[in-house]
């Protein structure tokens, strides 16, 4: 049985400059960022890439629509290797781009999902400390047409080497900083907590909890360039996060997000942050033993702080770190909140599989209604 994967090879290094010369960036390699990365890191750099700039056909995480322009203009570049450099949106649209093979719609990758095959090598840089997404094997993209963010999950979709490099925090905005943290914590939560988890996936998780709350308990309620001094464990701590949750899985947390970023444009953390306290209460409500009560212990060891207090403490420094809203705070209505359940039900059972314990529509309903 297959209990743990991490196909890419993950690269430390300090700087933009150590990267390039590790992996020999020449002409014949795509560097996929955004433009004000390039110009901060790599511009002055003397490196002979060709250029794609993800802002040249849309903002903010990634649609079908940015991903069908895109793709309508691979054709006129040829290149060997995909460099992608920045948060989540540029690692998901690198991956489908390694796979397209001449593809030129969203809808054709998702309708080919199992006969995917990578054309390109893909490199993946992350420049958040929260998406994992250099080492899994899924992308998501807002399918506007449908109405639904969605993944796309195929081994192929593992870059070939992921490359971390703390110089490309150092340019993180303290908001971006706190909602790709955020993320990077509860993928280490939902896998430890997934039916699918294994001693080693549990391994990751426990170690991602270690650094991000130790990273925490350091900067909440602090200045707040402060986390940059930790930045490197930050990044650290969402590679093995990933790792954690591509091999074990999300859960309803971001099952139960994803309406929220489709339909209001919360961001990714955010948004699982809106939902993280509500979802854990449920679980303790219906299944207070098994892995929950061994989290509690965890956390308890992590804070300092009797089991009893484990998770109330844990929410407590998280929003020390950002605060969390309330989704009418964003706009939601509670007419809203009726449609989100079947929506989650009909889209995200690759997801909700992964639950720690049984949810029905009820509680799913209590879910949001307890975060509204």
């Amino acid at each position: 049985m297959n209990i743990f994967a991490l196909p890419p090879r993950v690269i430390g290094v300090e700087s933009v400059a150590e990267a390039a010369q590790v992996l020999g960036l020449g002409a014949r390699d795509l560097l996929l960022t955004n433009e004000y990365i390039y110009d901060l890191y790599f511009k002055d750099k003397g490196i002979a890439c060709l250029t794609l700039f993800q802002e040249e056909y849309g903002f903010g995480e990634p649609t079908d629509a940015m991903v069908d322009g895109i793709l309508a203009g691979l054709g006129q570049l040829a290149f060997d290797r995909i460099i992608a450099v920045g948060g989540g949106t540029i690692l998901d649209i690198a991956k489908l781009l390694a796979v397209a093979d001449g593809a030129r719609s969203v809808e054709a990758l998702y309708g080919n999902a199992r006969a995917l095959k990578k054309t390109h090598t893909l490199v993946a840089i992350p420049t958040t400390c929260g998406t994992g997404a250099e080492v899994t094997n899924i992308a998501v993209v807002n399918r506007t047409r449908l109405h639904t963010k969605d993944g796309l999950v195929s081994p192929e979709l593992y870059a070939d080497c992921a490359v971390l490099v703390p110089e490309l925090l150092d340019s993180l905005p303290y908001k971006v900083f706190a909602t790709t943290s955020m993320d990077a914590l509860i993928h280490a939560t939902e896998a430890y907590l997934s039916p699918q988890a294994s001693p080693l996936s549990d391994m990751f998780a426990e170690k991602a909890l270690q650094l991000i709350l130790r990273g925490y308990r350091l900067v909440a309620g602090r200045a707040a360039d402060v986390w940059k001094d930790y930045a490197p464990d930050f990044l650290t701590a969402s590679n093995i996060a990933g790792a954690a949750f591509s091999n074990a899985g999300c859960a309803a947390v971001h099952a139960l997000g994803y309406p929220l970023g489709s339909r209001f444009h919360i961001p990714h953390g955010e948004a699982n942050q809106v939902l993280f306290a509500p979802v854990l209460r449920k679980y303790e409500e219906k299944c207070p033993q098994g892995k929950l009560f061994a989290l509690k212990m965890l956390l308890a060891n992590l804070l300092d702080c009797r089991m009893a207090d484990a998770f109330e403490r844990l929410f407590e420094l998280m929003d020390g770190v950002l605060v969390r809203k309330a989704m009418h705070n964003y706009g939601v209505t509670e007419q809203d909140i009726g449609a989100f359940v079947p929506s989650v039900l009909e889209s995200q059972q690759r997801l909700l599989r992964n639950n720690y314990t049984e949810l029905t529509e009820k509680d799913m309903l209590a879910i949001y209604r307890s975060a509204f």
